[in-house]
């Protein structure tokens, strides 16, 4: 799952409104912020596999250390306490944490069986929502809607900029969701690990965005 991920950083924003659009984005996206390092340090494992399924050609061979469940677990904890020792607001450092856990949620929902619950486990899972195309693009857009309205309607722009920056960022994450399932798969697992350093922009764009829009509590 891609813009679904987004779509429950923008949703909890209206039950989070004093945390940074952009911290919500880095909680959602967490686990696969850190996925492209520990591919590039070799700690996990990913083939490029066309076919494997009709969404993603990816074949997830290993990666415990970032999507486990376990793993999740603790970095949903890290991660809360981390932002309730920088905003001293135990309220929202347990919704952070459940933001970045409810990736592997999402994830669970959208893979094959390839997740693990601890690392080392042999068993795996996943309901293979990717195995259809139709069903993973009808699923994930109507999650990223709910985001946007939820979102839209908890906010309100203070200027031209907060109108236009809510747009620009949905718009480049449909476009780049489009090409991830239609366009060709990457040359390599090193181009697909760089790759993913792209989502720090999407960050840093909801980090601009909070300074345009006000949230209406």
């Amino acid at each position: 799952m891609f813009v679904g991920h987004f779509a429950v950083a923008l949703a909890s924003k209206r039950v989070a409104p004093t945390v940074s659009l952009g911290t919500l984005f880095l909680a959602a996206e967490f686990l696969d912020v850190l996925w492209p390092w520990f591919l590039l340090l070799g700690l996990e494992s990913v083939r490029i596999t066309p076919g494997i399924t009709a969404v993603t050609p990816f074949d997830f061979v290993s990666y415990p250390y970032s999507h486990s469940l376990l793993a999740a677990l603790g970095w949903s904890v890290l991660f809360g306490l981390g932002s309730r020792l920088i905003r001293r607001r135990s309220r929202d450092g347990f919704l952070v944490g459940l933001v970045v856990l409810s990736h592997w949620v999402l994830d669970w929902l959208t893979h094959r069986p390839d997740l693990q619950l601890v690392p080392g486990s042999e068993v795996r899972f996943g309901l293979g929502l990717w195995y259809s195309l139709p069903a993973t693009l009808t699923v994930e857009l109507l999650l990223f809607l709910a985001g946007i309205v939820m979102y839209a309607r908890g906010t309100t722009a203070r200027d031209r900029m907060g109108w236009y920056g809510l747009w620009s960022p949905i718009g480049f994450l449909l476009m780049s969701y489009f090409a991830a399932v239609f366009a060709p798969p990457p040359p390599s697992v090193t181009a697909l690990a760089w790759g993913g350093q792209s989502i720090w922009l999407l960050v840093a764009w909801g980090f601009w965005l909070d300074r345009h829009r006000s949230t209406n509590r």
